[in-house]
């Protein structure tokens, strides 16, 4: 007989439902969530709220790619309806920045406003900014916010990557934290309470047996894709590096069946970009060079040269060193045919879109110098190790 070795661990909803929601009594209710969010059994929280409080759910909230995750990234989505009956469903992901903040008439509906999102814990990310817009516009209009936590899936130990500089901020970087931040989203919504000093009345209900070492495959927390290029735990592993390429003209692998595990385009040479990244000798993780077609998106229909990235020990690799390598190599082998985004990317359109991933121009401009990827992501050991300490106070979980 096997015997299941993960650790048992309920979530902040596992714990409410177990609770009956006792905690929203004669409360009016606001929903910011998505049918990813799930309990044990794999039922939505919207499911479990409406059927534990009726008619006191008035509002639901829905983030970037919709309430059901079919939307792909950047592609505004409309109101869902309810045809007249139970709660109103309100967009967070429009066709302008200000869609992305809760309209004070959708508030005036509600006192209590519950927050249960599935975070991947990285900083583009953008559940995390739609929570923290959401906090904002809340506490403005008198609205108390309960965070329903979940773990992230990569751990909550490791912490990697450029901290966003101020004056950067968007919505793929809403406040200077580094790329991979190793919280959770109710650690963030503490951080960010406290931080931003913003007044208002923030509870949360943390989940139960989780350590911040465990991987979420380590966990009894089932996984379910929360956005259509996020369909594994494996690519949320490589994301917080291979998202960098959404601010390029390479192919992200968006239209393949390994989005950001696949990577390249119709001129670069897969043999040659696959050998040049494993000479690099970067820490566990190979690379071996495919050909893709990608069905959609950048180079839809087209033959594309690049490599896969196959992680071998999840412990030793740093995905965002490794999408910064991936991105110098490419572009010293590609020429002239690589180049930067210049299309309005997030609402942003005076910025490049690689800047506001990385948090700033630093690395593009050292990248256009010539400036090799071990010499840039030196600079950001220090600002991980200051992060660290300034984390520590809003931490729920041991070790």
């Amino acid at each position: 007989m096997r015997t299941d070795s993960r650790a048992s661990v309920r979530t902040g909803l596992d714990l409410a439902r177990a609770d009956g929601f006792s905690f929203l009594k004669g409360r009016r209710v606001g929903l910011l969530s998505h049918a990813p969010a799930v309990d044990a059994g794999l039922n939505s929280a919207l499911g479990i709220l409406t059927r534990a409080i009726g008619d006191q759910l008035k509002v639901v909230f829905t983030p970037e790619h919709g309430y059901f995750g079919y939307a792909q990234d950047l592609e505004p989505v409309s109101p869902g309806t309810n045809e007249g009956r139970g709660p109103r469903w309100v967009s967070l992901y429009g066709n302008c920045f200000d869609s992305l903040t809760p309209r004070g008439e959708d508030l005036k509906e509600i006192d209590t406003l519950v927050v249960d999102l599935v975070d991947i814990g990285s900083r583009y990310y953008t559940f995390q900014a739609s929570m923290l817009y959401a906090m904002q516009g809340a506490f403005a209009h008198g609205v108390q916010v309960i965070v329903l936590d979940r773990p992230n899936p990569l751990n909550g130990t490791a912490v990697e990557g450029p901290m966003l500089e101020e004056g950067t901020e968007s919505f793929v970087g809403p406040y200077p934290i580094p790329t991979r931040h190793g919280l959770t989203l109710a650690e963030l919504a503490i951080l960010y309470k406290e931080e931003l000093e913003l007044e208002g009345a923030l509870e949360v209900i943390p989940c139960q047996g989780w350590r911040r070492g465990f991987y979420q495959d380590e966990t009894t927390v089932p996984w379910v894709m929360p956005s259509p290029n996020m369909p594994t735990l494996e690519t949320a592993l490589v994301y917080p590096g291979q998202c960098l390429l959404e601010g390029t003209n390479l192919s992200e692998g968006r239209g393949t069946t390994r989005p950001f595990e696949v990577f390249g385009a119709p001129w670069l040479e897969a043999d040659r970009l696959a050998d040049g990244l494993n000479e690099h000798g970067l820490p566990g993780v190979t690379f071996r060079p495919v050909t893709f077609r990608p069905t959609f998106q950048k180079y839809q229909g087209k033959i594309c040269h690049g490599a896969q990235m196959h992680v071998i020990d999840r412990a030793q690799f740093r995905p965002v060193t490794t999408g910064l390598a991936v991105l110098d190599l490419a572009r010293k082998q590609g020429g002239d045919h690589f180049a930067w985004r210049t299309e309005t990317y997030e609402f942003v359109s005076d910025r490049p879109a690689i800047d506001l991933l990385f948090g700033s121009d630093r690395e593009r401009l050292a990248l256009t110098r010539g400036e090799g990827w071990r010499e840039i992501s030196q600079a950001w050991e220090e600002e991980v190790a200051d992060f660290r300490l300034q984390r520590k106070g809003y931490l729920l979980y041991e070790e």
